[in-house]
């Protein structure tokens, strides 16, 4: 669990130093994630970041907040207008040290739980391990929309390992999600990691099988890009039919961007 709670607090850093890197007009710029600038994506980390210490410390507190939020969502009200309003009196870079003081408080908290405690959620209750995994991803997630205004490539940690096992042990939610029926066929996922290895999960064996860099396997299954825009390889329908609806978040079903849509981001000097 604390190694766990490094690589967690790794993501948390690696995006605050870029968010202090970001020009002011940069700060407002819309991203390809449903147009949110980067002060939106903080926001929404920030609010989640907040959520989570509630359902750790006080789960009375935590379910009474997240019972206002699923009201209010069921309203109409955007995700991105709730996190907007709670952190209104807060704007563009001012946010950063606020959200830097949540999430150390959050890891902090995670680095004293079992790996196994029970933690509620949106949903279903979830492993500690699993819910610091899952904070993890969502960092990386909103973080790579922040990249993209940012015009820079992020660099490749074994970080991406975390995501993408998230990523390949959702392939069932993804389905549910949808009411659909679970695939009969397994899909075996063998990824280039950035050290040169090989990350495997299933049977290898398997016809159904998806294979290349695991940076874009994750950018697949967080939907921040479409399958046809990266090297992906994909054999079988339903490896295919998978990846074009692969969603490793909880919530209702979304759908990825359209292909084309997010192009790669270039270096930029």
């Amino acid at each position: 669990m604390n190694d766990l709670c490094n690589d967690l607090l790794a993501e948390y850093d690696e995006l605050a130093a870029l968010c202090e890197s970001l020009t002011d007009a940069q700060w407002q710029q819309a991203s390809p994630f449903y147009n949110w600038s980067p002060w939106d994506e903080v926001a929404h980390l920030a609010y989640f970041d907040e959520a989570a210490t509630e359902a750790i410390t006080d789960a009375q507190v935590f379910q009474k907040s997240a019972q206002a939020l699923l009201q209010s969502m069921l309203r109409g009200d955007e995700i991105s207008a709730v996190a907007r309003a709670h952190y209104d009196a807060t704007p563009d870079r001012r946010l950063l040290p606020v959200w830097r003081a949540r999430y150390q408080h959050l890891v902090a908290l995670l680095r004293g739980k079992d790996p196994k405690d029970r933690l509620p959620w949106y949903g279903p209750s979830m492993s500690a391990r699993s819910f610091a995994t899952a904070r993890l991803m969502e960092t990386w997630a909103h973080g790579q929309d922040i990249w993209d205004v940012a015009g820079r490539r992020r660099p490749l940690t074994h970080r991406l390992r975390h995501i993408a096992h998230l990523g390949v042990t959702t392939l069932g939610w993804t389905y549910v999600n949808r009411k659909l029926p679970a695939p009969s066929s397994a899909v075996a996922v063998l990824l280039d990691a950035p050290d040169g290895s090989t990350w495997a999960w299933g049977d290898t064996d398997a016809s159904d099988r998806v294979t290349g860099p695991a940076l874009d396997f994750c950018l697949v299954v967080t939907q921040r890009r479409h399958v046809d825009d990266t090297q992906l390889q994909v054999h079988g329908a339903t490896a295919r039919e998978w990846l074009l609806m692969a969603q490793c978040f909880a919530g209702p079903p979304a759908d990825g961007p359209a292909p084309g849509v997010r192009a790669q981001p270039q270096d930029r000097l």
